[in-house]
């Protein structure tokens, strides 16, 4: 029997947030096992940078300016054709005799959409089952909105929490599943993406224990002084801006604590896989849709570019005793893209040409990465020489990660970098106008009016939600 495939998955968390790839301050004991037992890709980055996007490059295999879902507006014309085709990654696993599952978010639409799994299991089942218990526990009553970067304690214990949800309905499927065909499970935990609600008890994990500050540049030493462009979409989703230094670590800790909470929760999973003999003969994967800029230069959120943003972690635990190298760091560029490629890879089956990314079984080599967001934002890598644009005030900047690993000084107008800066924005200017020409007019990208000064931006979205069961956004 072919082996079973486990793709966990978090939403929003950053590359730097596990203890055993270099974070001291963070506790992630399972994650410093999948680490230890597996491969570690290093320099994983999302092409699109946002929940959708990167839930669609997972299920397609196509990269976001490749299939046009470069925003979380809709994917649902998309998504209906590959599934009528048979080929996105839970159809085609379905179809090869696999048992598919998706439990927790998926953020499809229309939200029930199975596109291609056998069963499904998602947030909004949470809050659906939690409504008949609001007499015992109710869950996100605190206020806080899907997109504020204010810390607050979650409402509930953690066994009412959504994280211990999804990891029940991990562990219910593992134990129930039929024993004569390989799995594919899909386990999607919602946070660490805003609200930063952790329950109290994590919370309590980190009193006393420092954690990194805020990264500024000599581009970003004031949210005055930064590229208000890239600062718009911070304007519209939360005050970060406003953040004093002593509230931005508060937030850090929040943020922090839910991923130590998703960790622990991981325990539980690798405890039933290990009671049920399923280390031999199961392949776990493990990332995020994109990241969380943190109050790095001043930003929250996603949509970005920068490393808080863009770059997520990868690692790839094989069955015990084969498959892949173990205890190992792989620094050549990895994508989102690669991993429907990687699973049908170890499924045993080829990939659909509409797939464009690398199985990372096999030596991926390096490559020059391109990135398309909202319409707005756009990147360019080659080797590690990061070129990122936006068109809110036509702002250019230019990284040296080698030497400068978290972006901190600009080389844009550095005369010594001005032929690599040329080279680099033409190739980017050349991609956009193939792959996204609404951005480029006249051999030119469109520039937008980047915000007036730090705050101006109108039609702000807090991510306010209710009770809103059509939309699976619920964290």
């Amino acid at each position: 029997m072919a082996d079973n495939i486990l793709l966990i998955t978090t939403d929003q968390q950053r590359f730097d947030t596990i203890q055993a790839l270099g974070n001291r301050s963070i506790f992630t004991p399972h994650l410093n096992y999948m680490a230890s037992q597996g491969t570690a890709y290093t320099r994983c980055y999302a092409d699109c940078p946002i929940c959708v996007p990167s839930r669609t490059t997972i299920m397609t295999g196509q990269r976001g300016f490749e299939s046009g879902v470069v925003s979380n507006a809709t994917h649902a014309e998309l998504m209906q054709r590959a599934t009528a085709e048979r080929r996105t990654l839970p159809a085609i696993l379905t179809d090869h005799g696999y048992q598919t599952k998706a439990m927790g978010k998926m953020h499809f639409d229309p939200a029930r959409a199975h596109y291609g799994f056998e069963e499904m299991t998602l947030p909004l089942d949470y809050m659906r089952e939690y409504d008949g218990r609001a007499d015992t526990a109710r869950p996100k009553i605190h206020g806080v909105g899907e997109c504020e970067f204010e810390p607050v304690l979650s409402t509930v214990e953690v066994k009412d929490s959504i994280t211990a949800w999804t990891a029940d309905g991990a562990v219910d499927f593992l134990e129930t599943r039929d024993p004569l065909r390989p799995f594919f499970l899909w386990t999607s935990f919602t946070k660490p993406h805003p609200p930063f609600d952790p329950c109290r008890d994590f919370w309590a994990l980190y009193e006393g224990i420092p954690l990194p500050p805020a990264v500024h540049g000599d581009w970003s030493r004031t949210a005055e002084e930064a590229p208000q462009g890239f600062l718009a979409g911070t304007y519209e989703n939360s005050n970060v801006y406003l953040f004093t230094p002593e509230q931005i670590a508060a937030s850090r800790r929040a943020y922090y604590a839910m991923i130590t909470q998703i960790d622990y929760s991981l325990g539980r999973i690798f405890g039933c896989m290990r009671e049920n003999n399923l280390f031999r003969n199961t392949w776990v994967i493990f990332t995020s849709d994109h990241g969380e800029m943190l109050g790095d230069h001043f930003m929250a959120q996603k949509n970005l570019f920068f490393e808080g943003s863009a770059h997520v972690p990868l690692l790839i635990m094989p069955p015990q005793g084969r498959g892949l190298p173990v205890n190992v760091r792989v620094d050549s560029l990895a994508e989102i893209a690669d991993i429907f490629p990687t699973i049908l890879d170890i499924a045993g089956i080829e990939p659909p040409a509409e797939a464009t990314g690398r199985s990372l079984l096999r030596d991926p080599g390096e490559r020059t990465f391109y990135g398309a967001s909202i319409g707005q934002h756009f990147c360019v890598m080659e080797g590690k020489k990061k070129l990122i644009y936006c068109v809110r005030g036509g702002h250019v900047l230019l990284f040296d990660l080698e030497n400068d690993p978290m972006e901190q000084h600009d080389l844009s107008n550095d005369p010594a970098h001005a032929a690599e800066r040329d080279r680099l924005y033409g190739m980017l200017l050349a991609h956009a106008a193939e792959h996204c020409p609404d951005a480029v007019e006249n051999g030119k990208f469109k520039e937008i009016a980047p915000p007036r000064f730090p705050g101006d931006m109108p039609g702000r979205w807090y991510g306010f939600h209710y009770k809103d069961y059509s939309v699976d956004t619920f964290h």
